[in-house]
């Protein structure tokens, strides 16, 4: 009696085999594919995450045109990671300076150095939260201010990893003329950690 489908050769049945778990493993590649994108809520990896911290109405990119406003542009970039908005903010001969406990010493660096270590600092953390709090003195005349004020800031690395600090710093601003946006020129972290 002959067959009516004749059985394949031992080649044909291992090439037949092969594309049989071939393409069950690709059903299982997409599978898991499709269970991640369904878990993780058919989140979009290339769009920015939108900020959990509420802003205030008023809290908006100012014009630098007032030392408060210098405040609000600090809040803002710290808030939405913003470089951009940042470096608006740091004068060409800026300088930052803190107190290195361990080592009885004053640390300086400028602008170049400023701007490359917030940028890997926005990158690095999941959520920077700024809170301005009391200010100790503040001076101004129309080219030059000076500002004492208090900051609570909260890092959070990761959601089980979140480091909360309240310092206080001594901000030195300028601008050109009484009509150019003021600029930080000077920023000493009078913290004492």
């Amino acid at each position: 009696m002959t067959e009516k489908f004749p059985r394949p050769s031992d080649g044909r049945r291992r090439e037949t085999r092969f594309r049989l778990c071939f393409n069950a493993l690709k059903l299982f590649r997409w599978s898991v594919v499709g269970l991640a994108i369904v878990l993780s809520g058919c989140e979009n990896p290339f769009a920015p995450k939108l900020a959990t911290q509420q802003i205030a109405p008023n809290s908006i990119i100012t014009d630098q045109m007032t030392v408060d406003g210098v405040f609000q542009n600090f809040l803002y970039a710290y808030t939405f990671k913003d470089t951009t908005v940042y470096s608006k903010l740091i004068a060409p001969d800026f300088t930052f300076i803190y107190r290195d406990y361990d080592n009885g010493l004053d640390v300086a660096w400028g602008r170049d150095d400023e701007m490359r270590s917030t940028g890997l600092m926005f990158q690095l953390v999941d959520r920077l939260s700024l809170t301005w709090n009391n200010i100790y003195s503040l001076n101004e005349d129309s080219l030059h201010a000076t500002v004492t004020r208090g900051f609570t800031l909260t890092v959070a690395f990761n959601p089980a990893d979140i480091e909360e600090v309240d310092g206080k710093a001594y901000f030195e601003m300028e601008r050109v003329s009484s009509t150019s946006p003021w600029q930080i020129s000077l920023w000493r972290d009078e913290s004492n950690f």
